[in-house]
């Protein structure tokens, strides 16, 4: 993870807009991505990174996530992205399970859309 990113993060935490919890979750969620090559980045990963952080708050707070219009477009897309969309389904598990938030149907769509996009980018140069 960049310093960029790890900024992203911090910004959220230092600024109340997510509990403690759901920043150290999102973290751990974007260190294995990078342990299994994955390039995490602020430029790949950070609209991911908020995106989760957003939502995984939302469930927390009680609040609705309503179903998006392009619920059924997203899905579609992710038809030609099996590993994203099980990625995003282990998330959603993992949220729920250490957090007590179950992402939502949509929220999953579009956590695997993020995903798909981020398994599209280069790998990550390995460290020496």
């Amino acid at each position: 993870m960049d310093d960029q990113l790890a900024q992203r993060i911090q910004l959220f935490r230092e600024g109340g807009q997510v509990r403690p919890e759901v920043a150290d979750f999102v973290t751990t969620e974007l260190t294995s991505l990078e342990a299994e090559g994955r390039t995490v980045t602020e430029a790949t990963a950070g609209m991911l990174t908020s995106h989760l952080m957003m939502a995984l708050g939302r469930i927390l707070d009680g609040e609705p996530i309503e179903q998006f219009l392009t619920d059924d477009q997203v899905a579609a897309e992710l038809a030609g992205h099996p590993d994203a969309v099980a990625r995003a389904r282990a998330v959603s598990a993992r949220a729920e399970r250490e957090l007590g938030a179950a992402l939502p149907e949509s929220e999953v769509n579009f956590l695997g859309m993020h995903l798909a996009v981020l398994a599209q980018q280069p790998p990550a140069a390995p460290l020496s």
